[in-house]
Order: structure tokens, then sequence, then C-alpha cells
């Protein structure tokens, strides 16, 4: 259930630091950054806020422009690097990062974009590192959900649950970052089969930003892994009408392959690739998302693809799940299984990588490493997903 919300971690997070931005005014010049800067860190929140992706181009343009100006303005600086971890491009993003602590290593902020894009490029230990230097400096919302994604990745879901617990009590001065940690302990919460704490936790959400979307998506996600199609149907078409990011698509498309509403899932899935051209012609790389999407309803030789160029761009245990996944998918299960060791190397517990790693192992001939695998897919939380868990299910009973 938490994979998909691995990428949008290190966009809204690294936008709380880009807005929590502050510059001294001194000079005509200096106000002049700051205000460009300003815009900039606005364009980013409203792309987040509206999936309109063209803002980017938008934000880039004036962070350029300040740099243009001064190239050692830090704000402009760490703007940028936000920037480049929405836009997927964890490569930019590290070197923007170190640039940033180099003109400022006093500052937490610039270690928001350093620990973002040292996961994403699987870089654990010096992310460890940053991130310890990052909360010993500033322990706020942004550090403390960090310290929750690491752990999370590490299997140690009670601290990630408490971490998360203190970004939310910690606050924030954006509500759409405080709706969106949020989210993420409801998250965490639903993943250890709690799922009344859940759904408060999205409810709280909602009432501090009305219409909140990622809120939305998970209560959605809760109500069909509950059985309530009808609703999480209805709530999720609201969302993608208003948001048609892929990962919104596909719930949605897998939400009415399960009513029965065959010719309708078919009618969304179409969607996603025309939302990932829109995406790649503004810069953003949806290649891990889009190799799981292919894998299971597409082409599995594209997906393997598709894998293979997300990891050697990002070579994180995301990207490894989605190598191994799609070489399962397209008849190469003992290598898919090598991945998906890869990916759940760190310990990570997430039930749906658990589930693929599991499928994999059946398939490859392994029936002990299936079973453990989902095993401990279906232990915390048996109703964790409307597709994965009755494929974990039905895998058990036939193994």
């Amino acid at each position: 259930m938490l994979a998909a919300s691995a990428v949008a971690f290190v966009v809204a997070l690294g936008a709380f630091h880009a807005l929590a931005a502050t510059t001294t005014p001194a000079r005509p010049a200096t106000i002049n950054a700051a205000a460009l800067t300003q815009r900039a860190n606005v364009e980013l929140q409203r792309a987040r806020e509206t999936a309109d992706p063209a803002r980017y181009a938008r934000a880039e343009a004036l962070f350029r422009r300040v740099l243009t100006r001064d190239g050692r303005d830090i704000d402009a600086t760490i703007g940028l690097g936000t920037l480049a971890l929405a836009r997927h491009d964890f490569r930019a993003a590290l070197r923007i990062g170190l640039a940033a602590h180099r003109l400022a290593p006093q500052l937490a902020r610039p270690y928001a974009v350093l620990v973002d894009a040292q996961i994403e490029l699987g870089r654990y230990e010096p992310a460890r590192r940053s991130l310890q230097k990052m909360i010993d400096m500033r322990p706020n919302l942004a550090s403390y959900a960090r310290v929750s994604y690491y752990r999370e990745l590490h299997g140690d879901l009670d601290g990630a649950l408490q971490a998360m617990a203190l970004a939310v009590s910690a606050g924030g001065q954006a509500p759409e970052n405080v709706a969106y940690v949020q989210t993420l302990l409801g998250d965490l919460q639903a993943s250890r089969g709690h799922r009344g704490a859940a759904r408060r936790a999205y409810a709280t959400a909602l009432t501090q930003t009305p219409g909140y979307v990622p809120a939305r998506v998970s209560l959605a996600r809760l109500q069909a892994a509950a059985g309530q199609l009808h609703s999480a149907i209805s709530g999720l078409q609201q969302v993608v009408e208003q948001r048609p990011l892929p990962e919104y698509v596909v719930a949605l498309g897998e939400a009415q392959q399960a009513a029965g509403q065959s010719a309708n899932a078919r009618e969304t899935f179409a969607l996603v690739d025309a939302e990932r051209r829109l995406l790649a012609a503004n810069g953003i790389n949806t290649d891990v998302e889009i190799a799981l999407f292919e894998a299971d309803h597409g082409d599995p030789r594209r997906a393997v693809a598709l894998g293979r160029r997300a990891w050697h761009a990002a070579p994180s245990v995301r990207s490894a799940d989605a190598v191994g996944w799609a070489l399962t998918r397209a008849g190469r299960p003992v290598q898919g299984l090598v991945w998906a060791r890869r990916a759940l190397a760190l310990g990570w517990r997430d039930p749906i990588v658990l589930t693929r790693a599991g499928l994999s192992a059946r398939a490859a001939g392994r029936p002990a490493t299936a079973r453990r695998y989902l095993r401990r897919a279906l232990r915390a939380n048996p109703r964790f997903s409307l597709i994965w868990a009755p494929r974990a299910r039905r895998a058990l009973r036939e193994l």
C-alpha cells in the first residue's frame, strides 16, 4: 500500500522546505530575487495541488533568473533541487543538493534535497548520515517525516509510525504539508491493519485541507480493500477528473475491473499513456510507475525495458521491485526473483512488494520462499489491497 507514495513523499516534503525558505532583504536586487523565488515556490506548490506539470517549467525559469543574477543564491538553489525531485531527476537533485550544502553548511534545508535524492538513488547509508544531521539541526515536520520513510524502507514499521506521529505533531507552515503527513500516518496505520485509525487520519487530513486529494485516494483504497467498490470507484472517479496522475488512474481502473466493469476499466487504462506523455513532455520521469502498469495491464517486454531504464537512472529498492516484477511477468521469474530479493534487501515490508516477490518465487519453482513472502505480506493486514491481497491468498492456497 505504501509503495506508491514514495515519490510523492519526495515531492511534497521537498516543496515544504522550498516554501519555508526565508531571505533577508537588504538591497533592491535582493528584494527582487526574493520575490522571484517566492513566485517560483508558489508555482511548485500549485503544480502539486493541481497536477499541472507545465508549472514546473515556469518555476524553473524563475529560479534560473535568480541564479543567473547570483549563482550563490541559496533559496533559488534549494528550489531548483526541489524541482529536480519533483521531476524525479534524482541525480540532478543530488548534485544541486550538494551545491546548496556547500553554499550554506549551517542550514538544515539543503539536507532535505540531499536525503530525498540519496534515498531514491539507493544510497541508503549516506542518506542515513544526512538525515541524522538534518534532524539534529532542525527536528520538525520535514525531518521527522523523512525519518519515518527511512525506517519504513528498513522494515521498522513501529519506528516509522512513531516518527510520522511526531511529524504530524510538529505541524508546518503550509496546511497542505500537514495534511500530507497526516495522510501518510493513515497509510502506515492501514498497512498495520488498523483500519479505524487510518480512516480517522484521513478524515483529519480532509478536515484540515478540504478536498485534499492524497487523503481521498487513500480513503478510496481503504474502501476498495474492504469490498466497498461503489464508494471507492465514485471517489476515485472524482479524483481522476480533477488530477489524472497515472497512480490514481490505475487505481480507478483496477477498482472498475474488480467490480466487473471491464469496458470502463479499459477506457480508464487508456488514459495512463496519455498522462505519461504529458508528464514526459514536462520533464517528469514516471518509468517505475509505468513499468509496473505495463507489467500488469500492458506489454511485459516494454515493462522490462522501462524498469531497467528506471534502475539505471535511480537504483533504489523501488526500481528493483519494478524490474523484478516486469521480468516475472515477461516469463523470466528466476531473474525476477533475484531482483525481488534486491528490493527487499533492506527489510522493506510493503505487502504489495512482498506479494510480487512471493509470486515471482512461486513462478521460479521456489515454493518455500514463495510461502514465506506471501505469509509476510498477509500477516499484518489480510485485506491490504483490493488486487494484491486476493492474489496472495490464492497463491498460498495453490502452493
